[in-house]
């Protein structure tokens, strides 16, 4: 019985979303069809069960058929989500970028002192050779082996490469080829980014030793700018979490406590000075979480921004990568060399993203949550002093309402359950450290029991839910809300718009954030209001002690 219901509900599943373990000799009965129909909320008659009946055992046959083929975790379904409301005008016109005005820095008499050194400042030392990419790349790859046992933020040195980056990096420069302010800088990737020669591990068990051969398009460009990889750093399993097959990652500013994931060790690395900045990926959370729990500022670009070829695909309509940094100018020095189009990832548009530091931010229209803010929640009070200090700097922040979001967060479940149906099948699930129900062996279990008519609709909901969140952000450039209450994280991830979480205070000892999110395509405006207000506050400027 329980395999035939199995069976019945898999016949509702469309686009790969598949039930194993189910197929056998035995007809399907008109019981086992009452039985599943029970599950999704359905009824049917006597006689539609029996005329369904040669079309559920036909289904059957191919889903069976399907089963036999191998599909790569980098294979896109052929459906791509469109996060652009009716009304929507892509701006293709860009500008030359123009960061702010280049800080004056003098080598450190203790080189220690570097480790919480922006980019901007980094940059100085290596464009005004007073110190080489090499001494620097070599610095932060003796401090990531002295914290990592520490920490458990790095999953495998890629020293060797970095070493030659570096190198390489020193030459040109020295030749006067200087290709920009990241030529040179040292940097941490989330081990879901395939690099050659080294395992993509994706922070589970099952692919520890997995090899990827292709290189993911954020890394190349990152290259082309002249940055130097020195490590592929720890992430959830998977992408949830900060627990992974090596160890739980901790958190700089309470080694006693995890950093929050998925970008775990991303967000650790950057908090305890071990790199100057990483790259994160978010699905629904996994750059904020750990960027407000590790104090770092951090981006989740819009949806389509930026390339995911070579990277874990997890869910293919809600996967953002983003940089996190010690400061927001960092970030959107970051997001320059990474966004635009590759020819490989089919949901990235080509946009512009003109932003100038000279730009005249007073003129930007702010809007906050107050249905949100209002209420009680961890981090009120330092919100509410934030907001406060953004007001006496001269912005009227305008009150907007967000969508109620509907109860369709399963869509990201039933795409993960899709993207890893092999280990699924496999049961190498078992390998994964979380076992627990609200983790993804489980959840990747159940999903399995959402019909393909429910995805659809849930996904003709979220439609809905990007055109009211484009109607009520009418005239507003950002607008800023909690980073772990209310709607805001859910529902942006859903409709694919960028936010920045910023560093407020600390609370029990551990740091705080709140959120600034943006239009769609809209990150030049929301860094550099978000750029403005880091300048005019010092949570930022806060590093744990120890490192």
């Amino acid at each position: 019985m329980r395999k035939a219901i199995l069976l019945l509900v898999a016949i509702t599943f469309s686009m790969g979303l598949l039930v194993g373990y189910v197929f056998h000799a035995a007809p399907i009965s008109a019981t086992d069809v009452r039985a599943a129909s029970g599950l999704i909320d359905l009824d049917f008659t006597d006689a539609e069960i029996d005329s369904m009946l040669p079309g559920l055992e036909s289904n059957r046959m191919a889903f069976h058929s399907l089963h036999d083929s191998t599909i790569q975790n980098e294979i896109w379904p052929a459906i791509q989500f469109n996060p652009f409301p009716s009304r929507f005008e892509i701006n293709r016109l860009q500008y030359p970028v123009q960061f702010g005005k280049a800080p004056k820095v003098k080598r450190p008499d203790n080189l220690d002192d570097l480790a919480f050194y922006s980019i901007r400042e980094l940059a100085e030392l290596i464009r005004d050779k007073k110190i080489t990419s090499v001494e620097l790349t070599r610095f932060y790859i003796n401090r990531l082996k002295k914290y990592n046992p520490q920490l458990h933020c790095v999953i495998t040195l890629t020293e060797d490469l970095a070493m030659e980056q570096a190198r390489k990096a020193d030459q040109e420069i020295r030749q006067g080829r200087y290709r920009g302010i990241l030529h040179g800088i040292p940097y941490g990737a989330k081990d879901l980014l395939a690099v050659p020669g080294y395992p993509t591990t994706w922070g589970a068990k099952p692919y520890e030793t997995q090899r990827v051969d292709s290189t993911a398009t954020v890394i190349k460009k990152l290259e082309e700018a002249g940055a130097v990889l020195v490590a592929k750093l720890s992430m959830g399993a998977l992408a949830w979490g900060d627990v992974w097959f090596g160890a739980q990652t901790r958190n700089p500013w309470n080694p006693e406590t995890g950093s929050s994931g998925s970008s775990a060790g991303s967000a650790s690395a950057v908090s305890a000075g071990l790199v100057p900045f990483a790259l994160g990926t978010e699905t629904l959370g996994s750059i904020v979480s750990p960027s407000t729990v590790c104090g770092d500022s951090g981006l989740r670009p819009s949806y389509g921004r930026v390339s995911r070829y070579g990277a874990m695909a997890l869910s293919w309509s809600m996967d953002k990568i983003g940089p996190i940094c010690r400061t927001v100018e960092d970030c959107a020095i970051v997001f320059n060399a990474i966004y635009g189009s590759d020819g490989r990832d089919p949901s990235v548009v080509n946009a512009a993203f003109n932003y100038n530091a000279n730009a005249d931010v007073s003129k930007f229209r702010i809007g906050y949550v107050p249905r949100d803010f209002e209420r009680p929640y961890a981090f009120r009070e330092n919100d509410s002093l934030f907001l406060e200090e953004v007001r006496k700097m001269g912005f009227e922040l305008i009150p907007i309402e967000l969508p109620d979001v509907p109860s369709i967060r399963f869509i990201l479940n039933v795409e993960a359950a899709a993207a890893f149906d092999e280990l699924t099948r496999s049961n190498q699930d078992d390998q994964l450290v979380r076992q627990i129900k609200n983790a993804w062996p489980n959840v990747f279990r159940t999903s399995r029991f959402v019909p393909a008519v429910e995805y659809i609709q849930a996904n003709r909901l979220r439609t809905k839910l990007i055109e009211q969140l484009y109607a009520n952000m009418e005239g507003i450039d950002a607008y800023f809300s909690p980073s772990w209450f209310g709607r805001n994280l859910t529902l942006t991830n859903l409709t694919g718009n960028p936010s920045v979480v910023l560093p407020t205070g600390f609370k029990d000892g551990l740091p705080t954030s709140i959120t600034i999110t943006g239009q769609l395509l809209g990150e030049d405006k929301l860094l550099l209001f978000a750029r403005y207000v880091q300048e005019h506050t010092e949570h930022h400027l806060k590093h744990p002690s120890g490192f």
